[in-house]
């Protein structure tokens, strides 16, 4: 007998994904995805790491509209959305919402936070009643004081800016949450703050996230899954436990040992075993040559 569970179809269903940038002059185009495929249910995080350059960025970009699909087709609830006209993207953006990887520069400085929080609700019909309870709301959700409303987003820290700009990509409940790099500028303390408010509002409210990041250990704490990016194509996938207790790809352990611990003697250990991993890469490759 075949369960609910088994023919539930995915949120998010990357098919075969192709992202090129056209050249310039008589130049060739650059192909930053080359076939990229990956599925998030609802409710669930897929943590996409890899290193700058990789295209892990590309994908987020991709799924809300902002790079280029040359081939295959991004599913959203079973619908296409590859090639949507801008209306129907801009109707998408209930659903579909980001929080970028800067939180110094992706929120407006001449703007109340207040104003920053309820322009897409009143854009979206909401009253100024109404926008103005829910900006209270989400204040609350992401455990910022009730005036902070009154004040500006320059006015806060890294970590406070950050929230603020998750409160915004809450503003209208959204299915699904693209996270580029959410805690990367921040520091190691404020990094754990922010990825616990994260993990708590997906329990209490059910989102789906797309965590991008270069940090595996950061991927750990908030993922349900893992795919590994390098050059364009994703080089291993499966759940967390799996994938971060036993790669099977090269690549990912060389990620796993580059990530920094805070033991100043384990740090060092582990930068040696890094080192004399990519020697017995090197060297396999060329004795392939």
């Amino acid at each position: 007998m075949v369960t609910d569970d088994a023919t539930r179809e995915p949120l998010l269903d990357v098919k075969n994904l192709v992202v090129e940038y056209p050249g310039r002059l008589r130049r060739g185009g650059f192909r930053a995805l080359h076939g990229v495929s990956l599925q998030i249910e609802a409710g669930k995080t897929l943590g996409l790491v890899g290193e700058s350059g990789s295209g892990k960025t590309t994908i987020g970009r991709a799924i809300l509209g902002l790079a280029p699909v040359t081939e295959g087709d991004i599913r959203f609830h079973g619908r296409s959305i590859a090639r949507l006209s801008g209306r129907r993207r801009r109707a998408l953006s209930s659903d579909i919402q980001v929080v970028f990887q800067d939180p110094y520069t992706s929120l407006n400085p001449a703007m109340t936070v207040a104003d920053i929080l309820t322009e897409p609700l009143l854009a979206s019909g909401t009253s100024r009643r109404d926008a103005n309870e829910r900006v209270r709301g989400l204040l609350e959700q992401v455990h910022l004081p009730a005036n902070s409303g009154r004040r500006y987003a320059r006015e806060f820290s890294g970590g406070q800016r950050q929230r603020i700009a998750i409160a915004r990509a809450l503003c209208r409940e959204p299915r699904l949450i693209v996270c580029d790099e959410p805690v990367s500028a921040l520091d190691q303390s404020t990094q754990a703050r922010v990825l616990d408010l994260l993990e708590e509002i997906q329990q209490r409210l059910g989102v789906a996230m797309l965590f991008v990041t270069h940090d595996l250990d950061v991927v750990r704490h908030v993922s349900h899954t893992v795919a590994v990016m390098r050059q364009g194509r994703i080089v291993e996938s499966g759940a967390t436990s799996q994938v971060i207790s036993d790669p099977a790809h090269p690549y990912t352990r060389a990620l796993l040992l580059a990530a920094p611990i805070a033991d100043p003697k384990l740090q060092r250990i582990r930068r040696q075993e890094r080192r004399a991993f990519l020697s017995e890469q090197t060297e396999s490759i060329t004795a392939v040559r």
